[in-house]
């Protein structure tokens, strides 16, 4: 018996094409409601990224759709997306995981930044022999230290800690030491001549002063304290999201790599906002010009 497979190729190859096609129609039509709102909200200029990176999102859909894109290496932004959606509780596992190390480590960097800028204030001497070395810590590529601080530490979360601390610490010290050293001298003289304390002279006027560059500071480090974590499970783990990525790269997933990457930009970009909106509550006193 003879069996003619050509009429079922056709209407694969028909279904094949009807798919692509919809999908077209479908990003083109969400493109152009995206433009539209853009256009018709008041002060549209601040939503020109999101335009941008839905055009980003559009042409990298169309590459890899046309073939014009090798989607084993990269993948398409909806096999991404499917990715992030079906490895969900995987991710978010992993991410606790990651998020405890950052926060530990942005902890302990705050501490020390806020110890060592004290001492830097207090002497000017000591001032100037501290901060080249400050300097000289960050010249140092923290992925040729992790692999030492695995073997030192072990495998366990301490080292991701340190990587984390020695990441954030140096903004966050440079930002409060240029904070307390900025404060009106007039001011200062003021209250010495009112017989305020060091102390009064310092939670009076030089914190309130040295906030705004503390926050700005605190701003760059959180965005590298998951970077400095993941960095640090690169080098060996049990858990997080640098251990998941090491995990689907050897297995070829990238659609699964590149779902972990977006979900810590995702994460870090609310990191960032949170650290903002702690800062406008800390500081009440202080209008901003949002960009």
């Amino acid at each position: 018996m003879c069996f003619d497979l050509e009429p079922d190729l056709d209407n694969a190859n028909v279904g094949t094409q009807s798919a692509i096609e919809g999908l077209y129609s479908l990003w083109i039509k969400a493109f152009y409601m995206a433009v539209r709102f853009i256009l018709r909200r008041k002060g549209h200029d601040k939503l020109y990224p999101i335009g941008a990176i839905l055009i980003l999102i559009l042409l990298w859909q169309l590459a890899s759709s046309l073939g014009w894109i090798h989607t084993l290496s990269i993948p398409a932004p909806i096999k991404i997306i499917t990715a992030l959606f079906t490895e969900s509780s995987l991710l978010i596992h992993h991410l606790l995981y990651t998020l405890y190390e950052g926060l530990m480590g942005i902890v302990t960097s705050i501490v020390l930044a806020m110890i060592i800028a004290l001492i830097m204030d207090l002497s000017e001497t000591v001032r100037r022999t501290l901060y080249p070395l400050l300097v000289v810590s960050q010249t140092v590529p923290i992925i040729v230290l992790a692999p030492l601080f695995a073997m030192w530490f072990g495998f366990g979360i301490l080292p991701k800690i340190v990587v984390v601390t020695l990441v954030c610490f140096f903004p966050i010290t440079v930002s409060i030491a240029e904070g307390l050293s900025s404060v009106d001298t007039e001011l200062i003289d003021l209250m010495k001549t009112m017989n305020a304390t060091p102390l009064q002279i310092f939670t009076k006027v030089k914190l309130p002063a040295s906030m705004i560059h503390f926050f700005s500071g605190l701003k760059i480090a959180v965005t590298y304290s998951i970077m400095g974590a993941i960095i640090g499970e690169w080098m060996g783990g049990v858990a997080g999201l640098g251990v998941y990525m090491m995990r689907v790269k050897n297995s070829f997933a990238y659609d699964k790599m590149f779902a972990a990457i977006l979900l810590v930009s995702v994460v870090s970009l609310l990191i960032f906002k949170a650290i903002e909106a702690l800062q406008y509550a800390a500081m009440p006193w202080q209008k901003y010009d949002k960009p």
